[in-house]
């Protein structure tokens, strides 16, 4: 189907199985440890030997001698891959950017140089241990302050969107700043961040023939694929992928990394499958990062809280060469209205791992920066500032004018409802106010946004004479419940019991979906599978002669009248299959589409060390129509435990000499706990969009991370009256300004 126009009434209206809180299909296989990841394919998989990377050591040079000889003799070794002997590597796929066994040529820290295969994973590793490797170490440039001022503008990133362009301006911005009554200018800083998800990047390999099997640990299956297939230069029919549970990814696993590609090639040379997976202390250096940012943001405002200039400016990087960049001053062009406005980005070509998305990407580190600024602009106008961001609210594209109106907006909305329920009437405006004992206490709000998209997706449904529903797509699930809410879909669309619906993912052997992406995943594969649906019901009442427009689908049977059929009954002995597609239209280009939210946040602040305790929090959303209020609820607060760590704890610290993270494992890249998180509540308002999907949802998985960190930011500064803009917001940054103890 083509959504070129707005969805219609459908059996979905009934939300009789859609949107309830059920629990997840794929919960039983999880917690009995049943569910099997990218390395557990132990079955179809026997006699596996195991792979161990050697991650470059130096962050720019090249390689002066490689010794590999002791680790050839060492017990076990199978295989010990170089620059020198590896077969040679057809161009680049499409994701995987990172030089691997390539030459003598090092672009980074933690490139992979090596690749050992052995009977046990204890003798690769040990094996791994003896290479030898004498570098010729290169000037590498790892300072994004120092390569600010010479940091060009990028060319615009097809793979963005509508809002790609680089820069864009609307009006006179300079005219409007220099002129406005009240401005303010700042400049704010994120750190380097790793997306830190619990499953590592690991990969099976097995070759049956000239075919080739990958279980690994990949949001986007069809793209893994296509790139080991244009590595290996074999057709990429000849790939199979298989991702059908994935430990997390957030980003990380939209690339292809060594452990797909090597664990591929050798499993072809040794004709005898090879796995492999990244120890947790290769991943910060060896896979992806989101990338530091410097913002510089500018606003005009009238005495009475009325933006008239909006100006902001990002200064981010990545490895030469690399189009993908931190756009983070995007979501300032969709938030707020201002007639006159302006946002840049610059690139500098840094020599650290390669840069691309992370969770939220963009657009939690840009508000980050935006969603403070516009709580310092609120002070200075002594407005509060949830009314402040109520004001300058905006019905339509705010650089696009009213041609492209948002196709739903519920901004002020979550705003109001947020402040209701937190008790926002309670905060005291003046900062460091409030007391509980030694707690200085603080309350913040903060906007959020994110983008919403629908992309191409197909699956397939199977009914049998039993009247057994089974969904099949590649889409994956990395946690966030696509499993159960494509199987609502089907229930509320079919009259199928959730117990009779079984569903397959993650296999590139199924029609393709649309893969974990930017929170595009339910509302594109759920509309492919609404397709499939709708093509099955017309069928099944052709079946039984009724009128499709009046039948009724319940209980498993078609009933028109006093007439009712068993859908088995009509799927006969050879079942019914139908395939279900979604093409996306131009509504995305002709309505602004995006999901918003509301975070409130309560912070304790020790007057006599600073540090900082997250005493409750709250994130209101509306992000179209709700499949699973249970695992939706669940997004939102994994996105706003994101935020938390972005504002307090999270920094992957670069050595700007050595070029490479120094804190490169659980112990030293800190993520909140549970005790980190007491008290955390996520509402959504009712919203079904029918502009935005053919099922009238959006996406909701990385929303809960946009504003965020900013709430916890701001409810810091109304506790202390202490205003960082270098993130995270460390004790050490506190202390200096706390106020004297009484």
């Amino acid at each position: 189907m083509q959504f070129t126009e707005a969805a219609g009434p459908s059996a979905l209206d009934r939300e009789r199985v859609l949107g309830r809180p059920l629990d997840r299909i794929d919960g039983p296989l999880k917690v009995s440890g049943k569910a099997r990841y990218s390395y557990e394919y132990h079955d179809e998989v026997p006699d596996a030997a195991y792979g161990w990377i050697v991650l470059a050591g130096i962050g720019k040079g090249r390689i002066a001698r490689i010794d590999t000889a002791e680790a050839q003799r060492a017990p076990g070794v199978l295989l010990v891959y170089t620059y020198a002997n590896v077969p040679r590597m057809a161009p680049k796929g499409r994701a995987n950017v990172v030089s691997q066994l390539s030459g003598p040529e090092v672009q980074q820290h933690g490139q992979a140089v090596a690749f050992v295969v052995a009977q046990t994973f204890e003798q690769a590793r040990a094996a791994a241990f003896l290479i030898r490797i004498d570098y010729e170490r290169g000037a590498g440039r790892f300072d994004l302050v120092a390569a600010q001022a010479t940091a060009p503008k990028p060319g615009d990133d097809p793979s963005a969107g509508s809002e790609s362009a680089a820069d864009t301006a609307v009006g006179d911005f300079q005219g409007a700043f220099d002129t406005a009554p009240v401005t303010l200018d700042a400049t704010y800083t994120t750190p380097d961040q790793h997306p830190a998800m619990m499953e590592p990047q690991a990969t099976t390999a097995r070759w049956d023939g000239d075919r080739l099997t990958l279980y690994t640990s990949h949001q986007m299956p069809n793209w893994a694929a296509g790139d080991v297939a244009a590595m290996l230069d074999v057709p990429a029919e000849q790939v199979r992928v298989v991702s059908a549970f994935v430990g997390g990814g957030f980003g990380s696993k939209l690339r292809t990394h060594a452990d797909a590609v090597l664990s591929a090639f050798a499993a072809r040379e040794l004709r005898r499958p090879v796995k492999t997976a990244l120890a947790r202390e290769q991943l910060l250096n060896h896979t992806t990062r989101r990338a530091a940012t410097i913002q510089r943001v500018r606003l005009g405002a009238t005495p009475d809280g009325r933006l008239t200039a909006i100006g902001h400016e990002t200064w981010t990087s990545n490895l030469p060469g690399r189009s993908y960049y931190e756009g983070a001053s995007r979501q300032t062009r969709l938030l707020y209205a201002a007639p006159n406005r302006m946002t840049a980005h610059r690139v500098a070509a840094l020599d650290l791992p390669e840069a691309a998305a992370m969770r939220a990407p963009a657009t939690a580190s840009g508000q980050l920066a935006f969603e403070v600024a516009l709580d310092e602009l609120a002070e200075k106008l002594r407005i509060d500032p949830v009314q402040l961001r109520i004001l300058n609210d905006s019905p339509h594209d705010p650089e696009r004018g009213p041609s492209r109106p948002y196709s739903g907006r519920k901004l002020v909305e979550c705003l109001r409802e947020g402040a209701r329920r937190f008790g926002w009437a309670n905060r005291n405006p003046v900062p460091a106010q409030m007391r509980d004992g030694r707690w200085l206490v603080g309350m913040g709000v903060a906007s959020a946004i994110h983008h919403h998209t629908v992309r191409p997706s197909s699956a397939k449904l199977n009914l049998d004479a039993q009247g057994r529903l089974l969904i099949e797509t590649s889409m994956t699930d990395i946690g966030t419940g696509t499993y159960t809410v494509l199987a609502q879909i089907a229930a509320e669309m079919t009259g199928i019991p959730m117990d009779r619906i079984g569903v397959r993912l993650g296999d590139t052997a199924l029609p393709m979906g649309a893969g974990s992406i930017a929170s595009v995943g339910a509302s594109s594969a759920g509309a492919s599978v609404f397709d499939g649906c709708q093509q099955l019901c017309r069928l099944l009442a052709q079946r039984a002669g009724f009128d499709a427009q009046k039948a009724r689908f319940e209980r498993g049977r078609i009933a028109l009248g006093r007439r009712s059929h068993g859908l088995g009954e009509l799927a006969g002995a050879e079942g019914l299959s139908v395939l279900g597609n979604i093409e996306p239209g131009d509504l995305h280009r002709r309505y602004a589409q995006a999901a918003f939210g509301a975070h409130f946040c309560e912070v304790g602040v020790d007057i006599d060390t600073g540090e900082t305790r997250v005493r409750r929090m709250l994130g209101v959303f509306a992000a179209g129509r709700i499949l699973n209020m249970k695992t939706a609820r669940s997004q939102a607060i994994g996105g706003m435990v994101f935020g938390v760590g972005a504002a307090l704890t999270e920094e992957a610290v670069v050595d700007v000499h050595h070029g490479y993270f120094v804190n490169h494992d659980m112990a030293e890249y800190l993520v909140p706990v549970h005790a980190d998180i007491p008290d955390i509540d996520a509402v959504y308002l009712q919203d079904a969009d029918d502009l935005a999907s053919p099922i009238k949802s959006k996406g909701i998985g990385e929303l809960g991370t946009c504003g965020s960190g900013a709430v916890v930011a701001n409810a810091i500064y109304n506790a202390t009256g202490v205003r960082v803009r270098n993130y995270p917001i460390t004790l050490d940054k506190l202390l200096p300004g706390l106020p004297v103890r009484a």
